[in-house]
């Protein structure tokens, strides 16, 4: 695989992930009007809420998600997951092509 056909796969992957992932959270009940009835995401509320008194913690990976789902990506986040989508679309083409 050539160094520019790795940089467009690369860059292709972290550009996708970014752009996918309002898509995914919401898809899976994170959404900007809060979690929604019914979904994976109303499932993990429960579970976390059950095993911590009743009360979903601040700083809990559904109160994170929920937070993307409502606001969207912050600088970091987006950069974290544009570095984890670019990464694997790279390892991905090292071994696929």
């Amino acid at each position: 695989m050539g160094l520019l056909t790795a940089a467009i796969i690369t860059t292709a992957g972290a550009a996708g992930a970014v752009a996918a992932a309002p898509a995914v959270l919401a898809l899976v009940g994170f959404t900007s009007a809060g979690i929604a009835a019914g979904s994976i995401a109303a499932g993990m509320m429960s579970t976390a809420a059950a095993a911590n008194g009743g009360a979903v913690a601040a700083g809990s990976l559904v109160a994170i998600l929920q937070s993307v789902g409502a606001v969207g990506l912050s600088t970091v986040a987006t950069a974290a997951v544009g570095t984890g989508g670019g990464a694997l679309a790279g390892g991905l083409a090292a071994i696929l092509i």
